[in-house]
């Protein structure tokens, strides 16, 4: 396989076509922002810790039953990762609450959510990625009907596979984010799932092991996420 050029560079992550019009190459940089882009710093190691993770969560969730673009990892950096369709729209489940949900809501922070909260978010970080809800995806098209129970379901199902497996490690999945697209006729798990786009707690101690640390300057950060891929059993190669 032989990686062409480059199609999309996002905030840390690019992709580059291939000579197989139907796979690309997603490389993870050590690029890292905050606070839609307007704090950024370039973190040694960081892309090949998140890639490691990535493939490894990604697996469990196929395994699961959410079919994902994952393929297999490359190399440090880089994964194989088939072509979609992506569409605008941000899945996010809230199991603790924390973050904007208690600037909006005036939620206590650490607060329990049960049954977990689901929201949808446009991906548009001119307008700071808006709330949105089923009416608007209709209204402006960006998703059918079915692809909008389909993107719930199996949100939910990832939050069932991944609340598990992070348990098992002593971790708590407070929230993530989800990107879906269409790829030969149905709706597939696009993107990544790394604690750039998740938030994890340590079960006993509630210390923040995602980007949080880089939001608010509490360091450690590279170092923070190879300790969630230690206790996840994950081998980063060197």
């Amino acid at each position: 396989m032989q990686i062409l050029d480059e199609i999309i560079s996002g905030k840390a992550k690019s992709l580059y076509r291939t000579d197989d019009p139907k796979r690309l190459v997603m490389r993870f940089r050590n690029d890292t922002s905050a606070f839609d882009g307007e704090k950024t710093a370039q973190l040694d190691d960081k892309g090949r810790v998140n890639n490691h993770i990535n493939a490894f969560v990604m697996k469990k969730i196929e395994e699961g039953g959410v079919p994902t673009h994952f393929v297999k990892l490359l190399s440090g950096q880089d994964s194989l990762v088939r072509s979609m369709e992506m569409l605008p729209i941000e899945c996010v489940v809230r199991n603790i609450a924390t973050g904007s949900l208690c600037r909006r809501l005036g939620i206590e922070e650490g607060l329990d959510l049960e049954p977990p909260l689901f929201e949808f978010f446009l991906k548009n970080d001119a307008l700071h990625d808006p709330m949105i809800n089923d009416f608007h995806i209709l209204t402006f098209g960006w998703a059918t009907r079915e692809e909008i129970e389909q993107m719930k379901s199996m949100t939910f199902r990832v939050n069932e596979i991944l609340k598990k497996l992070f348990a098992e490690a002593g971790i708590l999945l407070v929230d993530y984010k989800l990107e879906f697209g269409r790829c030969d006729g149905r709706l597939m798990l696009g993107d990544e799932f790394s604690p750039d786009g998740c938030r994890l707690w340590d079960m006993q101690t509630r210390e923040k092991l995602d980007k949080d640390r880089f939001r608010q300057d509490l360091g450690d950060v590279v170092e923070t996420y190879r300790l969630v891929a230690e206790r996840l059993g994950i081998q980063i190669d060197h």
